[in-house]
């Protein structure tokens, strides 16, 4: 197919996607929020709550991390600490992991991450939020939450995973003719030397 012919029919499908994103906020604003516990996490500065974390928020984002140990996760943060002040001014924002917090804390000073952590280690958080497997171990995605007087309620959530929405290097790869192919994420790659 003629490179003009393609990028049109591409577009056409950008167009298509843009429309569905529209149907996808209106259904979004008929969910009927879920009640969620005040749970409890830890940090190095002691124990917060669930209802903490929204600061001066009425929204707050946890986002479901499984830790150090999984580089899509990392590939996932790392993008999160680029778009974590525009986040923050909007609602609260956290990463959540099973990781202790000195854990959380060493891992993230490597990668240079700026936003705050808490660790759900020893509670059911990731289990009732539906972000564990029934094998066992942990799932990738994030949950969005409101504050209701006292409340707080469970607005949405969704999956994390390749292709996704909440991960930019999917998008850019799909630009390629083969896609992401068989690239994955890694904690290091050779150093890239400027043009």
């Amino acid at each position: 197919m003629r490179y003009k012919e393609a990028t049109q029919r591409l577009a056409g499908y950008r167009a298509e996607i843009a429309e569905l994103r529209k149907r996808m906020r209106a259904a979004q604003t008929e969910i009927e929020p879920e009640e969620a516990r005040d749970y409890v996490f830890a940090t190095l500065s002691g124990p917060v709550r669930l209802s903490e974390l929204f600061g001066t928020k009425s929204d707050l984002f946890v986002i479901h991390n499984m830790g150090r140990s999984c580089p899509y996760c990392t590939l996932w943060a790392d993008g999160f600490n680029g778009v974590y002040p525009h986040l923050a001014d909007r609602a609260g924002f956290v990463v959540s992991s099973p990781d202790a917090p000195a854990v959380q804390k060493e891992f993230a000073a490597s990668r240079g991450w700026r936003f705050p952590m808490v660790s759900h280690q020893g509670t059911n958080f990731a289990s009732e939020m539906g972000y564990t497997r029934e094998s066992g171990g942990f799932m990738p995605g994030v949950s969005a939450f409101r504050r209701d007087g006292t409340r707080i309620l469970r607005v949405s959530d969704a999956p994390f995973g390749p292709g996704d929405d909440f991960c930019a290097v999917w998008h850019f790869t799909d630009l390629l003719p083969e896609g992401a192919g068989d690239w994955s994420p890694k904690y290091t790659y050779p150093a890239q030397r400027a043009p």
